[in-house]
């Protein structure tokens, strides 16, 4: 049986679900794509090859082998997208909450059953069809729960809209000992430049104290300045709209001393290296291209 637990973002991770991108499928029309980002990779013919992710998700799958992280892969469907398993499941203390995901995406929760099978039912929560949340709106702080959202009318017209307010709301009464915050993100069906996909695409701490952000990427501002007053300015690596793109919070943490980072990103890299953390590059610019990256494609179960 696997017991979970997940307290925060950082400590030493010992169990997770990492996705996969074998027999991901054809590249998607464009109007059956789910983000901007992916939309113009599949206009300008640079979407990402299946062959190129894997060798990705394998360098990943690696660095967690050298820290004797149990890894869960996926059972692979056939021609179908099953990279970004923070999407479909997330956890929190000892429970395992299942997401109302995109209808197009519902099997993915069936390839991880072999894993959800070994967790105490009574741990695992679902909810109606109305309420809304993906693993990447989702973090924990402290005694903090913070969620990205979105509040606008058009909720339903905005695909890149993953998490809403019953989302947030049922989350605050699984969770009553928790402070749970929400942010309203910047969302945008066309520019992926001004597109908060999840909270972790704008924010996402590391260490005991640190965090990465976007200010733009945040509706209100007093949202940012929220963030910037609990962990301080000087604590704080602020990116450009275009390192937000790229992907530059949307990192992953083995441990509060180790974190996981794209190769490319170097005005990152070197600032958590002063930051006396260890910096375990891979390459991971072809999933990206996605909107998402490390943090999306990993689902922790447990940490120290």
């Amino acid at each position: 049986m696997i017991k979970l637990n997940i307290q925060d973002e950082t400590s030493r991770l010992r169990a997770v679900i990492l996705g996969t991108a074998k027999s991901c499928g054809e590249i998607p029309k464009i109007e059956d794509a789910y983000d901007p980002k992916s939309v113009e990779h599949i206009k300008s013919g640079t979407y990402p090859l299946e062959k190129d992710m894997v060798a990705e998700m394998e360098s990943l799958n690696t660095i967690f082998e050298k820290y004797n992280v149990e890894v869960f892969r996926p059972e692979v469907i056939e021609n179908y997208n099953q990279i970004f398993s923070r999407d479909i499941a997330f956890v929190i203390e000892d429970k395992l909450i299942k997401s109302n995901i995109l209808p197009d995406r519902e099997k993915e929760i069936d390839a991880i059953k072999y894993v959800l099978d070994t967790i105490d039912p009574s741990n695992i929560i679902e909810t109606s069809s109305d309420v809304h949340f993906e693993g990447g709106d989702v973090m924990l702080w402290g005694n903090y729960i913070f969620i990205g959202t979105y509040k606008g009318e058009d909720y339903a017209d905005i695909i890149t809209a993953r998490t809403n307010m019953k989302g947030v709301n049922f989350i605050k009464e699984l969770f009553p000992h928790k402070i749970v915050k929400e942010f309203e993100l910047v969302k945008s069906n066309t520019n992926a430049k001004k597109n908060a996909l999840h909270l972790d695409c704008c924010f996402q701490p590391v260490g005991k104290s640190k965090a990465i952000i976007h200010k733009e990427g945040f509706k209100n501002v007093e949202d940012y300045n929220f963030l910037v007053n609990l962990f301080g300015k000087e604590n704080l690596f602020e990116i450009s709209a275009d390192e937000m793109y790229q992907m530059f919070s949307n990192v992953f943490s083995i441990s509060n001393e180790v974190v996981v980072s794209e190769k490319n990103f170097i005005r990152l890299n070197t600032w958590l290296r002063t930051q006396g953390f260890t910096v375990e590059e891979v390459p991971y610019a072809e999933i990206s291209k996605q909107e998402g990256l490390l943090r999306c494609s990993t689902m922790p179960l447990i940490r120290d």
